[in-house]
């Protein structure tokens, strides 16, 4: 079988930095390689895309996206914790194209529809946004615009409420008639939704 976890997925340099920086904190949720790739293929096909990361984390799945957007694109990444985005601000901080936000998901996702924003991609990696304020969030997805979410496959580290959380998420998306959606039982168990015009 071919093997897609291998380097050939072209990882670049500051993945790898924030990779060894991550497992010196000692933090294991971080987006995998494959989740990667795939995050810097979709965004590579929307120009000048306005995205949103809910979930920084150390910055692994920023790294991709950044390494994915062009010139023209902007991304906003959320996350309410400090030490994680830490590493993601040490190595990420000086590419323009980005912005950190230091604050409760929820409450962002609140603040971006009341001021009107619209996102052509969403990465959803927390539970704001994926298990809470779904509607609200893909409410921030512009036509033709992509909304990605990962950790849908059984994993050691969940915690007892999400398989749950995860079939009611699913759940919801299915009965949606203004998406459309593919599941993916690849790296850590990923969806992609595309929303219609």
């Amino acid at each position: 079988m071919y093997d897609l976890s291998a380097d050939m997925i072209h990882t670049p340099t500051v993945v790898k930095n924030i990779e060894d920086a991550t497992r010196g904190i000692g933090f294991t949720i971080g987006s995998d390689r494959l989740t990667g790739s795939l995050l810097r293929t979709l965004v590579a096909a929307k120009p000048a895309a306005s995205v949103l990361e809910l979930g920084t984390g150390t910055g692994l799945a920023t790294a991709w996206l950044l390494d994915g957007m062009d010139a023209n694109a902007r991304l906003v990444t959320v996350d309410q914790d400090e030490r994680a985005p830490a590493i993601a601000r040490q190595f990420l901080s000086g590419d323009p194209r980005v912005t950190f936000s230091t604050m409760d998901g929820l409450a962002f996702i609140e603040g971006a529809q009341r001021k009107g924003q619209r996102f052509d991609f969403i990465f959803a990696d927390m539970p704001p946004g994926k298990f809470f304020l779904l509607d609200e969030t893909l409410g921030l997805l512009n036509p033709g615009g992509i909304y990605m979410v990962d950790d849908l496959l059984p994993q050691l580290k969940w915690e007892a409420t999400h398989p749950a959380h995860v079939s009611s998420f699913i759940a919801a998306l299915e009965q949606r008639d203004d998406l459309h959606i593919t599941q993916l039982h690849w790296s850590t168990g990923l969806l992609i939704a595309a929303k219609m015009g």
